[in-house]
């Protein structure tokens, strides 16, 4: 229960809390739209460089610990283990939401009043990174500018799980040197279909 659960969950969980944060930075905390505008943004790209660290350095975590083992395959191993599950690519509720405050706790720390107009863009970057992961298991990429995309993560399943962290883009891939050569690692048709969600 606490592993599973469907994207229209989670958004719909989710833009009314940060519908009520932005609204709330604008009339109490008196963020002018320009700055929630700026802030909201710059959340989004920050979202981007998170989902890249977090991807390498906490979901593929390498100890020899065996509690950080079950914790890394709690976070993201058992997706590995079952790409075709369509339940396991949000965080479900419960953990999300604790996971959430948290993470708006460090924020509000570090930015003060201005969380209120960072924390939605980021928690805004989440979503469309799961959104984006979902697609990629669920169909074919709808445009050909989104081939490279698919191919990186479907990759990132079959021939090696240390290259292609970026799941909504590749951009810190690139930064870092951990994106694959599309030219010289040829797509598997058929590892690739194998990883698309079970009708």
């Amino acid at each position: 229960m606490l592993t599973k659960t469907h994207p229209a969950v989670i958004w719909s969980m989710y833009i009314p809390i940060l519908s009520f944060i932005l609204y709330r930075g604008y009339d109490v905390y008196q963020l002018s739209g320009e700055k929630l505008a700026l802030l909201f943004f710059g959340a989004m790209l920050f979202w981007t460089f998170f989902e890249y660290i977090a991807h390498r350095y906490v979901f593929h975590l390498i100890s020899e610990s065996t509690s950080m083992k079950k914790f890394a395959y709690i976070l993201h191993g058992n997706h590995h283990e079952y790409p075709r599950d369509r339940t396991r690519l949000f965080m479900p509720p419960v953990p999300s939401l604790i996971l959430a405050s948290a993470i708006f706790g460090v924020q509000y720390l570090i930015l003060g009043h201005n969380v209120w107009g960072f924390f939605p863009g980021f928690m805004i970057g989440y979503l469309l990174y799961g959104s984006m992961h979902y697609a990629i298991h669920a169909f074919e990429p709808p445009f050909e500018f989104l081939k490279p995309l698919w191919r990186n993560h479907q990759m990132h399943h079959y021939r090696n799980e240390h290259l292609g962290f970026g799941v909504s883009n590749t951009l810190w891939d690139k930064v870092f040197g951990t994106e694959f050569n599309l030219l010289k690692h040829k797509e598997d048709p058929e590892k690739a279909k194998d990883l698309k969600f079970d009708k």
